[in-house]
């Protein structure tokens, strides 16, 4: 059972906070499903169905509640998965790109319209480098960009 944590994110869908969940778990290594709470007959919900659900990516802890159409996701939050190599980076991009619609820089978002970034841990070793030229012209091969290649970010940091 996954109980709540101090700090987590929650995740507002109109109804498909176990799909979703269902989703993530399938994508992500090492993680589980945790609680299901229901709606009872005081509501808002109708009585029975998924109110929220509590769930664990990659020990990341989240809840996600059935609350209505009324709140949308949009890009001023986004989650950042950090990728060893470009085979995560692609593994990731395709699994939540399923559906879902790519964006610039690395970020998508996914078939329930959360936004992700899928982010090469390499990209991040170059872009504190302090040497200018070589983060501008990596830079500037990132801006033309959806996913991001490793190869070619590289290439674009050496010059």
């Amino acid at each position: 059972m996954i109980l709540p944590h101090r700090m987590q994110p929650c995740l507002w869908f109109d109804n498909q906070a176990e799909e979703a969940m269902n989703f993530y778990v399938s994508i992500f290594k090492n993680s589980k499903k945790g609680i299901i709470a229901r709606y009872s007959e005081v509501g808002p919900g109708e009585p029975g169905s998924v109110m929220t659900v509590t769930f664990e990516l990659d020990g990341q802890p989240f809840v996600a509640l059935n609350g209505g159409p009324m709140f949308k996701f949009n890009e001023a939050v986004s989650f950042q998965i950090y990728c060893k190599d470009q085979d995560e980076v692609d593994y990731y991009w395709s699994k939540l790109t399923d559906g879902g619609e790519e964006s610039q820089c690395g970020w998508l978002k996914d078939k329930f319209g959360l936004s992700w970034q899928v982010v090469p841990q390499e990209l991040l070793d170059m872009a504190v480098s302090e040497n200018g030229a070589h983060v501008k012209r990596m830079t500037e091969a990132m801006f033309t960009m959806k996913k991001l290649d490793i190869a070619a970010l590289k290439a674009a940091y050496n010059g």
